[in-house]
């Protein structure tokens, strides 16, 4: 009897020891679970920090989401954003840094098309995803698509061909009747060409010639370009804008001002909500396209976005950021816990399908890099965004300011 007394404590001690040595193995296990460290450049100040803000809100919110859920194969996700402020010069470093410094597995949510015409490149030499930038522009949508480029959004020749056929088969304005508005850099070229494919595509040859106004970026020297719209031999009726929100925002404001009042239409990029809040009560009637469906809809993503996204900051841009954070985690899913920027192509290439509650199937290849073609469109009516089903609700009447029933 003694002698097992004896032994008690010794036994009690190897179990202690064998415990503390297991909690040991474990913690170190649970340290070696580095993160997925993602990048990000985009305008986090300057006239087009909305749209860098808003994609990186929801990014970081689903990525917080997700985290807090134990992250995506035990690893937790970590977001490193660079500010560039939509310039082309500070892109360049931005992704370099982030590449061969902080060594991410991709860049994901990069905002503009100048931006991208520089950003494209490196990621292809350095063998780095580019994920679901902000957006539309050509130069990320090649024929067979970028290995290391894949898309989340419709293309501007997408958005802008559906402006056209809104107008041309159900406005009944004639394609002479169009004017463009762009910025003067890749960005307006890109969304510029897109309409001017359209344009051809229905039988009009003469596209190239139509009136066409441009302002640099960065600005709100709108006044040579609408002089151009203005000239008395064009006869515009719809101006088709391809720019940021404050310019755009001061063309339609001023033309309005001098009773000219075509049918107004913006591309997604604008950002919505701050176009909205810029053109108070001149916006009525404005078009916008859009590349996911308004967040207040019933699509399940809508419902999941307007659950964990602060109200404050739900909108358009947020929206999208949220939707590409949620791909995505998707695309990490399929490449596996220890993954490298070739699993994630590879695991995203291999044709599963990628669920994002849109209430359709988005499925990648070698051949298809972009998740979305669809274009939901909407327009100003009392200050708010809603969804555009008759397009004769955009007309506007410049000296009343009132909604008519059909085009004149």
């Amino acid at each position: 009897m003694p002698r097992f007394i004896r032994l008690v404590p010794s036994f009690v001690a190897s179990i202690v020891c064998c415990t503390v040595a297991c909690l040991a193995d474990e913690q170190t296990v649970v340290e070696k679970k580095s993160p997925w460290r993602i990048g990000m450049s985009a305008a986090f100040s300057g006239p087009a920090s909305a749209l860098g803000n808003g994609m990186r809100e929801g990014i970081e919110t689903y990525f917080n989401y997700v985290n807090v859920r134990g992250g995506v194969h035990h690893r937790p996700l970590e977001l490193i954003a660079i500010d560039d402020s939509y310039e082309p010069s500070k892109t360049a470093p931005n992704m370099r840094r982030l590449i061969d410094q902080h060594e991410v597995i991709c860049v994901i949510g990069n905002v503009g098309t100048p931006t991208a015409a520089v950003a494209v490149p490196i990621a292809n030499e350095k063998s780095v995803p580019m994920f679901g930038a902000f957006t539309g522009a050509g130069l990320l949508r090649h024929t067979p698509p970028d290995r290391y480029v894949i898309n989340y959004r419709a293309s501007y020749a997408e958005e802008t061909a559906r402006m056209i056929e809104g107008l041309v088969k159900e406005l009944k304005i004639a394609p002479e009747e169009i004017g463009f508005f762009t910025q003067n850099d890749a960005y307006g070229d890109a969304g510029w060409r897109g309409a001017i494919s359209a344009l051809e595509a229905i039988g009009f040859p003469d596209a190239e010639r139509l009136p066409h106004g441009r302002y640099t970026r960065n600005t709100v020297d709108i006044e040579d370009g609408l002089s151009r719209l203005l000239d008395p031999r064009e006869n515009v009726k719809a101006v088709i804008m391809v720019g940021a929100y404050k310019p755009c925002a001061k063309f339609i404001k001023t033309a309005r001002q001098n009773n000219f009042n075509p049918v107004f239409l913006n591309v997604s990029f604008v950002g919505s909500s701050s176009l909205v809040a810029e053109l108070g009560d001149w916006g009525n009637g404005v078009i916008i396209t859009q590349v996911v469906p308004t967040p207040s809809s019933s699509v399940d993503a809508a419902i999941e976005f307007r659950r964990i996204v602060p109200p404050d900051s739900q909108n358009f841009v947020s929206f999208e950021g949220f939707l590409v954070a949620k791909a995505f985690v998707e695309g990490l899913k399929l490449a596996g816990p220890d993954a490298d920027a070739e699993d994630f192509i590879d695991g995203l290439e291999s044709g599963e399908p990628i669920q994002l509650g849109l209430g359709l199937e988005h499925r990648l290849s070698k051949t298809e890099h972009q998740l979305s073609h669809q274009i939901w469109p909407t327009f100003i009516r009392d200050g708010q965004l809603v969804p555009l089903e008759d397009w004769n609700e955009a007309i506007v009447d410049a000296s009343r300011y009132e909604v008519e029933e059909a085009y004149q």
